[in-house]
């Protein structure tokens, strides 16, 4: 396999489909918005980007599987599988309030190999594939140099339909309010990871996510020398639904903080 090839492959198809959703926002029907349930929203623009990635994808590496958050392929694929997020942030991008990105990564049996997260809006680009560093724009990233949680700027996700754990959580953020730089909701949880991959947040920390919204992105922090991991600082974070990363200085004071709140 030519990951070099095939992340340049999968950069056009993600640049393609941003151009799709950026032309389809400023003619955007409001009445073709569904519901998959109380404030989880998909709309034509999300089903046909994943098509258009899926179908491109195919061609790239016609023997990989799909994770897509849309369920357009569920194709198999043991050994390699496509993970994708055709429009993370479809609330933001309902009201055209950036952000809202794509999200692709690529697994090879249980480990991401390539990483891509676009924000519509603005085109940026953030990629790494195999064991290189990560990029912006052709740039590479670092996560920042923050080494204490009083110094961080913290990103989080607010619940929008599991709130089984909402006391806990609302108690975490109140700690983080007084013992931070402060804390940050973008609404897009592969920006958020994409953000400490290249030093704008420091840490961030959310529960109820999929394999579709933190693949790309936590394998981005990763290879911009950052750390991931669940509440427990496990490594279930792209299946468990729930994730924290942050830069390395300050990672193992930000997961135990989020796991006195969030194991409880």
């Amino acid at each position: 396999m030519n990951i070099q090839l095939i992340g340049n492959a999968a950069l056009e198809l993600v640049r393609k489909a941003g151009r799709f959703i950026k032309e389809e926002r400023s003619k955007f029907d409001t009445d073709r918005i569904e519901s998959k349930g109380k404030h989880n929203f998909v709309t034509y623009v999300d089903k046909k980007a994943e098509q258009l990635l899926v179908n491109g994808l195919h061609e790239v590496l016609p023997e990989a599987g799909f994770i897509a958050e849309e369920g357009t392929s569920t194709d198999g694929g043991e050994k390699y599988r496509w993970v994708i997020d055709p429009l993370d942030g479809t609330t933001n991008f309902i009201h055209g309030a950036p952000p809202y990105s794509i999200s692709v990564a690529l697994m090879e049996d249980e480990g991401v190999i390539l990483g891509i997260v676009h924000e519509i809006v603005s085109g940026e680009m953030f990629y790494s594939f195999g064991n290189q560093e990560a990029f912006l724009d052709g740039k590479p990233i670092r996560v920042s140099k923050a080494e204490k949680l009083s110094d961080s700027l913290i990103a989080t996700g607010f619940p929008y339909s599991n709130y089984d754990r909402m006391k806990p959580f609302m108690d975490s953020l109140g700690y983080f309010f007084l013992n931070s730089h402060g804390v940050r909701r973008l609404g897009s949880a592969a920006m958020d990871l994409a953000y400490v991959a290249c030093g704008r947040y420091d840490s961030f920390y959310e529960y109820n996510l999929n394999p579709w919204d933190v693949a790309a992105g936590a394998f981005l922090v990763q290879q911009a020398g950052g750390k991931v991991g669940d509440f427990k600082a496990g490594g279930n974070y792209i299946f468990g639904g729930e994730i924290v990363a942050a830069n390395d200085l300050v990672y193992a004071e930000f997961v135990h903080k989020v796991g006195e709140f969030m194991n409880s």
